[in-house]
Formats: structure tokens, sequence, C-alpha cells
């Protein structure tokens, strides 16, 4: 199971990058206009998937609930006014870290428990806990593409079987 959650992960990369290359090529406001939808601009939806991951990976580092706060709060002061190819460089640097964690944790599949103040714990697999920010991530890349027609721009394609379809070359 392990390999395919990896799997799964690096297509979570490749989608997270296939809409920066994409945003790249579309008039520099796009990124930063503010709309009404979900999320008012498309960089707050970046944004947001960023802390999500930056915090679900101290998560499964098993870090203590006030740890993980630091961390998200960190992450709010880091993201605060970047540009979007700041923000690339973030996500690729947080995907390195995804990737050492993986590469450091022997069973991916092994159980583990989550403590949360206000909604107890929870004992799940680290697995299910990739395979969460994956769909996250799925979740808000079409939040972007909506927004992107909204403003009369065109998404891209980054379901997964269009990846599947780039990675069998």
């Amino acid at each position: 199971m392990s390999n395919r959650i990896i799997r799964q992960y690096h297509y979570h990369q490749w989608a997270n990058n296939r809409i920066f290359e994409h945003l790249k090529n579309l008039p520099s406001d796009v990124y930063k206009q503010e709309i009404t939808s979900v999320f008012s601009s498309v960089s707050e939806v970046i944004e947001h998937v960023y802390q999500t991951d930056a915090m679900w990976l101290s998560v499964m580092s098993e870090d203590p609930f006030e740890k993980t706060m630091g961390i998200i709060h960190e992450t709010q002061k880091r993201i605060k006014n970047v540009t979007l190819q700041e923000m690339q460089k973030l996500y690729e640097e947080l995907s390195g870290q995804y990737l050492a964690f993986f590469k450091g944790k022997s069973d991916l599949d092994e159980t583990i428990t989550i403590e949360h103040p206000q909604y107890g714990s929870m004992d799940t697999a680290v697995t299910e806990l990739v395979q969460h920010v994956v769909n996250h991530g799925t979740y808000h890349r079409g939040n972007i593409t909506a927004m992107l027609r909204q403003q009369g721009e065109v998404g891209v394609p980054t379901d997964l079987i269009f990846y599947l379809s780039d990675s069998a070359d």
C-alpha cells in the first residue's frame, strides 16, 4: 500500500504544479483578483491548501497539538503577501519534506493516534491521512478551475487519469 500512497502524493504534487504553471501563463492579476466565490481569490485557495498540507504533515509526524498549531501560525506568516512564484517554491519545499517523511517512515500503514482538544482522539493510518491530503487538494483545485472560469479564463486538467497518462511515458 505504501508505494500506492506515495504515488498518490506524487499525483498531488503534479496537479499542484500544473496549476502553478498554468497560472504563470495567465494575466498576472488573475492570481490575486478578488471575486465572489468559495474563496475571495485564487491565491487564497492556494495558500489554504499549502497551510493545510503543512498542518497534516505535522499531524502525520505525530507532533503534539501545540506544535501543529505553531506550524499553522508559522505558515500564515510565511505566505503573507508572497508572489505566485514564491508560493510555488514553498510548495516544492513542503513536498520535499513530505518525501523525506515517507522515506524515513518504515510503515506508512502504521496506525497513529491523533489528539485534538476539541474533537478528541482518533486512530488512523498514515496512508489514510495522505489520501485525505490528496482529496483535499483535488477538491480545491476544482475551486480554482471554477474561479478561473468566473474570471473568463480556462482551467487546466488535473484529474488523476491525466497524471497516470503523463507518468506512463
